[in-house]
């Protein structure tokens, strides 16, 4: 479905809590917000921060879904959570608190597992972020949601790395440009705005995870050497994630560092990428959720999910890597 067919009235009372947003981006872009419904799978830091960032821009309902409890780390990262009690679920004890920031949004949790849920139960959202998941469930997610028209957006962070993506299918948006113009009348110049209906076209995760960088193509070598090293570097966490279930966590973190750089020379034979493309050192920074890397791709998830459903403004296409050792953030697109 394509988010904002049937856009709901906006009352005088959102109106008056969302006069700002209006004012920036328009009411019909409002209207849109107000009619989506959109799914958060899993509430650690990252996935609390754009809960936050959604659920304040005025959309319908938002469902916090995880099924794993609070831990010691999530209370350094998920300020939903941090006087929760160790052990209850993330989701439900993230609920309250989201809803208070805008009561006008329906706000519900889900302590599932999303990857027992059937295809049925994700067709009814317009939106649908998954955080901390696998590659596998993540490629799940896409492709049902390319087949009902969905939007998909992925992220996660490891440490100083994280990564969002997103998968809008063919999404059309409008555009605005400033330009100068002469008046007839007196040869003076004044500024005018442009608007034009624009379209992008996305890949599909699984397609990008599976892009061949061992092909003997003009330019390769020089796309290896621009690609962020974030990209190469979370493929290493998720393919612990993949084969593990689990994080790489500060509670074991010597026998975690040990499995870490044997996953870097799988990844790296399994890509046929340099060896520079993964620092020898990565591991060492890659432990927990830090708050400030949570906030920057957060903000950028937040933004991009906000974006999409407004139809306001060209979106990212459809990587947004981030370094926190180098301060480094780049929007790529992997497959040629």
């Amino acid at each position: 479905m394509e988010v904002g067919d049937n856009m709901e009235t906006i009352t005088e009372d959102e109106a008056e809590l969302y006069d700002r947003q209006i004012r920036l981006w328009g009411l019909d872009a409002q209207r849109r917000l107000r009619a989506a419904s959109i799914l958060l799978i899993g509430l650690k830091g990252l996935g609390a921060e754009i809960a936050k960032n959604i659920i304040l821009s005025g959309v319908k309902a938002v469902t916090l879904m995880d099924p794993n409890n609070i831990d010691e780390e999530d209370k350094m990262s998920q300020f939903f959570v941090s006087n929760a009690p160790i052990g209850q679920n993330r989701a439900v004890a993230s609920a309250a608190p989201a809803q208070l920031l805008n009561p006008m949004v329906k706000v519900t949790a889900d302590a599932s597992d999303p990857s027992n849920k059937a295809d049925d139960f994700f067709a009814q959202f317009d939106v649908i972020c998954a955080t901390g998941c696998k590659n596998s469930l993540q490629c799940r997610l896409d492709n049902l949601c390319q087949e009902k028209k969905i939007k998909f957006f992925s992220g996660d962070i490891f440490g100083f790395y994280g990564f969002m993506f997103s998968d809008l299918g063919r999404h059309e948006y409008l555009h605005e440009e400033i330009k100068k113009r002469k008046k007839d009348d007196d040869d003076k110049e004044d500024e005018g705005v442009t608007v034009t209906r624009e379209v992008s076209n996305f890949s599909r995760l699984e397609d990008e995870l599976k892009f061949d960088w061992t092909a003997d193509t003009p330019g390769m070598k020089k796309k290896i050497r621009q690609t962020p090293s974030a990209f190469f570097i979370t493929r290493v966490y998720e393919e612990f994630l993949e084969l593990h279930g689990r994080r790489p966590s500060v509670a074991t973190m010597e026998v975690d560092s040990k499995e870490l750089q044997n996953l870097r020379i799988l990844i790296l034979n399994k890509l046929g990428v340099p060896a520079k493309c993964i620092p020898e050192d990565f591991y060492k920074y890659g432990f927990g959720e830090l708050s400030p890397v949570c906030a920057i791709v957060g903000g950028v998830l937040g933004q991009e999910i906000i974006k999409a459903v407004s139809q306001k403004d060209a979106p990212l296409n459809n990587f947004f890597l981030f370094n926190g050792i180098n301060d480094e953030g780049m929007v790529d697109k992997i497959s040629l």
